[in-house]
Formats: structure tokens, C-alpha cells, sequence
């Protein structure tokens, strides 16, 4: 079993409405052990409450006096100070490098703004890295002393933070090979940013200004056929960012290609490739995110052009991505999101890249066996534990609940009340998940059937991570759950393979 090469701590996993477990992940590289500039935060919805929470679940006090983590997700940090909170403010100003934000939307951007004040002169400035639109919002709308202070190092700010405009795509002139492209996220990680489409709005960045501008402005040029602003949309008139394909009459659905309502801009997002120097593995974190069936500017099908042939080399190990709703809501409410039905469609897409990127040797085999009929249980064994594919072999994810690797001695891990059977233990990584592991040392009886079985699944293997579910604060089970069950069925059929989890607030990945 291959060592994880990547930590991932959720600090927040979902999209609201709660403000206090939004969309934050801290990411390390494991051949870093804590130290110094070791992490980099993905988006800042949640960020210091979150490390506060964590950490105050698993602090105790030796009998020297001081404070330790004997488990949870930040097992093995040597901490500073007594209290979560003072331990929470050295990793925060210390232990985290930088900050990358998908796009500047608050669920994932406002725990930034309340904790950058904590940032000491000593320590230099927080790098925030971002597209360039993504700069031009925070720049111009947050950190502009009236929504909030100007806490930056530009236009006479406080120089508490510093703006990194990452080239979309990847900065060709560092890295080589593999990491080509990719530039410093902290230390350990590289990182490499795509766009792509979370919807719709009438504000548009213009690269020359630096600024955003309600499209049809004087700052545009007029178009002719564009009908006046008041006729668009009447019962969204509120110019916010909308999602699915409206007509400029009423919200009547349209036929055409909505790219043709020159009225619209699209919502600018991002796909951050993480890739860890030590081993070369890499996992993708998306932020918000629209189907390309839908977006006005279809993005996504270059990110799993990408993703495909480094699945192929088995060195891309899992993806983080957003799962809003489920099927119940239509193409028209999902305001630039994804459910079940969409994500297993751009994961279909995704299954085509990675038979592309295999030998025509492999591609050949792998059509014979998906006329078959029989399709793999659910009740085979984890692909956390088993590689059933060549091309994922060398790739390896593990969880545990509390984030603590699987020799940890965190009670929750290999605990007697988790084991259900001689050499297994239950997976209990996110609500209702029953997966069977086997347990450290052990072998699994049905290995050889996954892997004569699962051959013909493009994404055998392969691990999904699904977040930004939005809670809906009712009685009843939670929302990921039908979400889940969806996911899983429409994988099942479309005999993608992948596995998905919903990781809990607070918990530890390793992949």
C-alpha cells in the first residue's frame, strides 16, 4: 500500500447556509511534518474558526503541563501554546503559507476577511492567490475600506496580506516536466489553476482595467440587438448571478444557445491542481462549478483533458468537488451548481479521457469487457484499500474519521466497536457509509475478483470527495445523504467506477 502523499483537513465542507462550516480546506504534502509554511489553505469561507474547533476536540494537557494532539487531523504537530485558540493563531500566521481562492464569492472568502487582522508584521505578509478576476473582486469590493479595511500591500493599504495573480492555465516559465506550469503553494506543493464556468451574471471583468463592469455600461460597446436591462429576467432583477439557460423574456426557458444573450457574463471559477513534490502525485480541489451543458462558456471538459491521462499514470489520486443539490432541483434553480445527474455527466466526460490517455492495447480490452452485462457491487472492497487498476496502482487514499493515518493510535481508528468481521474495519468517513476496509495486514478474499471484475471501469479506483452541499436546516436525513445515493446509483450504471465520500467538518483525508 503506497504511503499518502497529500493531508486534507475540511474545515468547512458545505455551502451554506450555516456561516460557520463553509467551503475551507487546508492541504500539506505529509513529507513536511508540520513545519513552517507547510500548508496552503484552499478558499476561506471557514478558516481560523475551523482550526479552533478542530483542535479543541483533540488538545489535552500532559503531565508536563503542556499542550499535545493525540489524534484528529493535526496529530503529530508540536504545539506552542496551552489553549486551541492561542495554537489555532500560530498556525494560522506560521504553519499556513498562503491562501487559494477559487472565486470571491463569500461562502468562500469571508473567513479571510475577519481573521486577516490576526497577521503579524514579523511574519510578512499572506500571500492570497487567485485568478485575476478573482483579485480585481476581493481588491475592489472587500478590501477597499468600506466594505473592509484595505488590509493588502497595494493602493496604500496595511500590507497584511499580498495579491498573487496566478496565469490561468499555468505560468510556463516555472517548473519542469510534470510540474511545468505549476507554481509554489507552500512548502511541499505546487500548484497550477484552471477557469472554469459557476454560472452567470451581468458583471464583467475587464483584464485592462482590472475592474469589473455591469456588461451593456458605457464601458462596453452597445450592441444593437441587446434589449434594455429592464426587460431581462423581471423576477431576477436584482443583476446577481444566475446559472441555468433563461430566456431574456420572463425566465421562460430558452432553445437557443444561451452564449448568444450578449446580456450575460460568466461567473469565473477555478480547478487548483495540487501536486506534491516528493512523489509527483497530485489531487484537483474545485471550487464552484456548473455543468458545461448549461454554462454559457463550457470550461470544464479542459480540465478532465488534463485530469485524464495523469488518472491513466495513476498520478492523480482523487478530486475535491462541489455537489449542491440533489436531482429534484431543475437546470433552471441551479444557479451555477451541480447535482447528481450533471456531475456523473462531466465525470462520463472525464471516463473518456482516461480511456483515451491508456495503449490502444488497453482501450481494446477495455471495450470488450464493457459490453458486458454484470456490473461490480458496491459491496466489494474499498477502493481506498485496492488498486484494482494497472493505471492506478501506483495511486493510494486513505481516510480515516478523525483524519489520523491508519497506524495512528486514534481510538476511532481500528477501535474493537468498528470492527465488524476478522481482519476488517467499518469506514465511517462521512454519514451513512458502510464500506468495508480490511484492516492493516490484512488480505482481502475478493482482490482478485475486483480486479478481473473492475477492469472494464475507467475510473476504478478513483475517489471522489464531494462538498459544498447545501444543508437544508430540516428535520429528516441530512441532504448528503439522498445526494449519495444518487451519485452511487447513476455511477453504478454509467459503470464509471469511482467511489464518492462526503467528508465530516473537522476530519482528516489522507490520499
Amino acid at each position: 500500500m503506497d504511503q499518502a502523499a497529500f493531508q486534507v483537513i475540511v474545515l468547512g465542507p458545505t455551502g451554506g447556509p450555516k456561516e460557520d462550516a463553509v467551503t475551507g480546506l487546508l492541504v500539506r504534502s505529509t513529507s513536511t511534518e508540520w513545519s513552517k509554511s507547510s500548508v496552503v489553505a484552499v478558499d476561506a469561507g471557514t478558516l481560523l474558526a475551523g482550526i479552533i474547533r478542530t483542535l479543541s476536540e483533540h488538545i489535552s494537557i500532559d503531565n508536563n503541563g503542556k499542550a499535545v494532539v493525540k489524534d484528529g487531523p493535526f496529530v503529530g504537530m508540536k504545539l506552542r501554546h496551552i489553549t486551541a485558540q492561542a495554537n489555532a493563531a500560530y498556525i494560522f500566521r506560521e504553519v499556513i503559507a498562503s491562501v487559494l481562492i477559487t472565486h470571491p464569492h463569500l461562502d468562500h472568502l469571508s473567513g479571510l476577511a475577519i481573521n486577516t487582522p490576526l497577521v503579524e508584521a514579523s511574519n510578512g505578509p499572506k500571500t492570497v492567490a487567485a485568478l485575476p478576476s478573482a483579485i480585481s473582486a476581493m481588491k475592489n469590493h472587500m478590501f477597499n475600506d468600506v466594505i473592509w479595511p484595505n488590509l493588502s500591500d497595494e493602493d496604500g493599504g496595511a500590507g497584511l496580506i499580498t495579491y498573487q495573480r496566478l496565469v490561468e492555465g499555468g505560468n510556463p516559465r516555472f517548473g519542469r516536466g510534470e510540474s511545468r506550469g505549476y507554481v509554489r503553494a507552500c512548502d511541499g506543493l505546487v500548484t497550477k489553476c484552471l477557469s472554469v464556468s459557476h454560472g452567470r451574471c451581468r458583471q464583467q471583468f475587464n483584464a485592462e482595467t482590472g475592474r469589473h463592469h455591469r456588461v451593456g455600461s458605457s464601458v462596453f460597446a452597445a450592441d444593437s440587438v441587446v434589449m434594455p436591462a429592464r426587460t431581462l429576467s423581471l423576477d431576477h432583477g436584482d443583476g446577481s448571478f444566475y446559472s441555468p439557460a433563461r430566456s431574456p423574456h420572463l425566465g421562460a426557458s430558452v432553445t437557443a444557445s444561451p452564449a448568444k444573450d450578449n446580456n450575460w457574463a460568466v461567473v469565473e471559477s477555478s480547478a487548483f491542481f495540487i501536486r506534491d513534490d516528493v512523489t509527483g502525485s497530485e489531487i484537483i480541489i474545485f471550487g464552484d462549478i456548473e455543468p458545461d451543458s448549461v454554462s454559457l462558456e463550457p470550461r470544464n471538459k479542459r480540465v478532465w483533458e488534463i485530469a485524464g491521462p495523469k488518472i491513466a499514470a495513476g498520478t492523480l489520486r482523487a478530486i475535491f468537488i462541489e455537489c449542491s443539490y440533489n436531482d429534484s432541483v431543475d437546470d433552471e434553480t441551479l444557479y451555477g451548481h451541480l447535482c447528481p445527474r450533471h456531475l456523473i455527466a462531466e465525470l462520463k466526460v472525464l471516463a473518456t479521457k482516461v480511456d483515451e490517455a491508456q495503449s490502444p492495447h488497453t482501450r481494446g480490452r477495455s471495450s470488450k469487457r464493457k459490453r458486458k452485462d454484470s456490473v461490480p457491487s458496491h459491496d466489494q472492497v474499498s477502493p481506498r484499500s485496492v488498486r484494482p487498476l494497472a493505471h492506478l496502482a501506483k495511486s493510494n487514499t486513505m481516510s480515516s474519521p478523525r483524519g489520523a493515518p491508519a497506524n495512528s493510535s486514534d481510538a476511532n481508528v481500528g477501535d474493537s466497536s468498528d470492527k465488524i468481521a476478522d481482519g476488517y474495519t467499518k469506514n465511517i468517513s462521512e454519514p451513512g457509509n458502510i464500506d468495508v476496509l480490511p484492516a492493516a495486514g490484512s488480505k482481502s478474499n475478493n482482490t482478485d475478483a475486483a480486479v478481473s471484475d473492475s477492469e472494464q471501469l475507467p475510473l476504478a479506483g478513483f475517489t471522489v470527495y464531494i462538498i459544498h452541499i447545501k444543508d437544508t436546516l430540516t428535520d429528516g436525513p441530512h441532504p448528503s445523504e439522498r445526494i449519495l445515493q444518487e451519485l452511487r446509483q447513476q455511477s453504478e450504471e454509467a459503470k464509471l467506477g469511482c467511489k464518492f465520500f462526503v467528508p465530516k467538518q473537522g476530519e482528516g483525508i489522507w490520499i
